[in-house]
């Protein structure tokens, strides 16, 4: 399959169950490929608050979720708004929150779609950087966004397992 048949469009409330299950698949994927047991990811606690996590983002006037369907599947989640850490510049910088692609559909080009769409979002808004965090332990997503022109910013905070979220940017100079 091509991305060109994948469909983004903007999430809706009754979305907020199918975006939770997709989530919850892909953080189990890469979280448990990075030393953190599946039971503590997939917990039925944890899905509650995933979802109502997801509920807020979708109800908020200051983020933006997109879904990604193929034949009418949800293959992927984008969540994108302003910064959440003090130390950005809101006036100059959006952060990307999330992007999760349904395992099984890795390397299909889903996520270079949704990261091209969170780079419109930065340049329809006027926004010359973009900021996101990846775990440390989670190689094959900073992979993905140094591809995509991100470079660490030395800015860290503490994430699961005993690893660290790392901070990364992305100019607009870069066009992927």
């Amino acid at each position: 399959m091509t991305t060109s048949q994948a469909l983004l469009r903007t999430a809706h409330l009754d979305d907020v169950d199918e975006i939770t299950d997709l989530h919850t698949l892909a953080r189990t994927a890469y979280y448990s490929a990075g030393g953190v047991p599946e039971a503590e990811l997939a917990s039925s606690d944890a899905r509650v608050r995933r979802k109502e996590s997801w509920t807020r983002a979708v109800r908020s006037g200051d983020r933006t979720v997109l879904c990604a369907e193929r034949e009418g599947e949800l293959v992927g989640i984008l969540a994108m708004g302003p910064p959440y850490e003090a130390d950005v510049d809101a006036t100059t910088t959006g952060q990307l929150y999330q992007i999760h692609v349904r395992p099984g559909r890795w390397g299909e080009g889903l996520g270079s779609r949704l990261h091209a769409a969170y780079v419109q979002f930065l340049r329809d808004a006027s926004l010359a950087t973009g900021v996101l965090e990846a775990w440390e332990s989670n190689s094959r997503a900073q992979a993905f966004y140094a591809r995509h022109g991100r470079q660490p910013d030395e800015h860290r905070r503490p994430g699961p397992g005993g690893g660290d979220y790392v901070r990364m940017r992305l100019g607009l100079d870069h066009q992927s």
